[in-house]
């Protein structure tokens, strides 16, 4: 589905001209391919999912924004703008992302779904919000969550 929406985006950008929007969408597709390679290595024949998809562009969004913050720090505000247009185009792939609230209610409710009672838990509850909401929350704001909450 993903993939499909990709080759889509693609053609439009080419239709339209819009360089940045066309060399995100380029980047996109190569780092799916690479990752497609690395999964048929692994004796997968049709690649990666589109949950690794997921992961993969919330890396990339992840990266970008940590861009924008080190841009900032050095005075370079058009280079920072241009990673957020990035950010803005790789967005439109990800579901909507949860807020604060809904990211510790989440939390709340995978903790009580697994039964989790203390640190020792904390890498069994991140792996199953990861499995439950990939692509959907940032994933460092939840484990902060995690932590407060299994640590109280």
């Amino acid at each position: 589905m993903i993939r499909n929406r990709l080759k889509e985006n693609l053609k439009e950008a080419m239709k339209s001209k819009d360089k940045r929007k066309l060399s995100t969408l380029r980047l996109i597709k190569a780092t799916l391919q690479d990752r497609d390679i690395a999964a048929r290595e692994r004796d997968s024949e049709e690649g990666i999912g589109d949950d690794e998809i997921l992961q993969m562009l919330t890396t990339m969004v992840r990266q970008r924004r940590d861009s924008i913050t080190a841009y900032e720090g050095g005075g370079r505000v058009d280079l920072a703008e241009a990673e957020q247009e990035e950010i803005d185009i790789i967005s439109e792939f990800l579901p909507r992302q949860f807020d604060d609230t809904e990211t510790e209610q989440a939390v709340k409710d995978i903790i009580a779904e697994i039964s989790a009672e203390g640190l020792k838990d904390m890498g069994k509850t991140m792996g199953a919000l990861k499995g439950k909401y990939a692509g959907r929350m940032d994933f460092s704001k939840a484990s902060a969550f995690v932590k407060s909450t299994l640590g109280a």
